[in-house]
């Protein structure tokens, strides 16, 4: 059914639902037709191509993202002010969407990723906010996508370089930033597909400046030093605090009997696992001082009544091991009074 270019007005009468094996309808470039899209197109389950672009429509329901068989659906050119919502992912079988030049707000649902089939994607000329969703690099058979004139943000996500089909991308009058990916199809795009944007960087054939490799470098020995070195460093102090909390509280209260107590102790003495469970009640969260990010430490009684402090290490971590071999290396270098000999 098509009833396009006839200055048609009023709304969409939700008679047209009656039409059970309607498959295709186009009521375009009507420019005053204005209202709310029929709830009832929902139940249209024939239908497999939907054009009511070029009007003055204000309302989409949801039940339109119900249409699992829909292959095309173009919406543009109207006065929708909806949200995004996750049903449309529903639209399992469209190749063809088309969503421009509306008031639409919000962010891109990463439910889109469900659209498998979808070659073209249009969401140009809206309000759209928030970051270029990682999951539009699944859209396999993408080969068109715009999502310019917007208001997204953050970096272009690497992952769209995996869209081997894609022939046109674009993202301009956004407020991108940071390095345009140069892999898969990004290739073959020009300075057109990312001009006026916040802080893009790249390739010099894009017209944007180069990205900084200094500050790149920096940034990195930074992530290292916070993620590696820094727990390592924590860890160190902690344990030795604890230690020295303990002897300093044990002299409080036994005077000398600490002393008579480390001296008695061998200075190679082995201690078992089992031992050193015991001393823990079996490593009990009452018994736990403090949790790093490689281990824990546990206060334990042995059985000759001196207090210990038990470092439990995470191996099961990439830089446990490192981390034991670092304390360990630490701690037998320190000399202090007031410091516990390490058993």
């Amino acid at each position: 059914m098509s009833i396009g270019n006839n200055r048609l007005q009023g709304t969409i009468i939700s008679e047209i639902c009656k039409i059970k094996q309607l498959s295709e309808l186009y009521i375009t470039e009507n420019k005053l037709i204005s209202g709310e899209v029929p709830t009832c197109f929902g139940n249209l389950t024939s239908l497999r191509k939907l054009y009511l672009n070029s009007n003055k429509l204000s309302k989409v329901n949801s039940s339109l993202w119900s249409l699992r068989d829909i292959l095309e659906v173009n919406l543009s050119d109207n006065a929708l002010t909806l949200c995004l919502s996750i049903e449309i992912g529903n639209l399992k079988a469209v190749t063809f969407l088309d969503l421009s030049k509306n008031m639409i707000s919000g962010s891109i649902p990463g439910a889109i990723s469900g659209l498998q089939n979808l070659q073209i994607l249009n969401l140009s000329q809206n309000k759209l906010v928030g970051g270029i969703p990682d999951s539009l690099g699944s859209l396999i058979s993408l080969t068109d996508l715009d999502l310019s004139q917007n208001n997204l943000f953050g970096l272009i996500p690497r992952s769209l370089e995996s869209l081997h089909y894609l022939e046109f991308i674009n993202l301009s009058h956004n407020s991108l930033e940071g390095e345009i990916p140069s892999g898969g199809p990004f290739k073959n795009f020009t300075a057109q597909s990312f001009m006026f944007n916040k802080a893009l960087c790249g390739n010099a054939r894009l017209q944007v400046p180069a990205c900084s490799k200094v500050k790149k470098k920096g940034s990195n020995a930074n992530i290292f030093f916070i993620k590696c070195i820094l727990p390592i460093m924590v860890s160190i102090i902690l344990v030795v605090f604890c230690v020295f909390f303990l002897v300093k509280r044990r002299r409080k209260n036994g005077g000398d009997t600490n002393e008579g107590t480390l001296s008695a102790l061998p200075t190679a003495r082995m201690i078992s696992y089992y031992e050193l469970s015991q001393a823990t009640n079996g490593f009990d969260e009452s018994n736990l001082l403090v949790r790093g990010n490689f281990g824990s430490v546990f206060k334990g009684l042995l059985s000759n009544g001196m207090v210990v402090a038990v470092k439990v290490f995470n191996l099961d971590l990439e830089l446990g091991s490192k981390s034991f071999s670092v304390e360990c290396k630490a701690m037998r270098n320190l000399r202090h009074r007031n410091l516990m000999k390490i058993i």
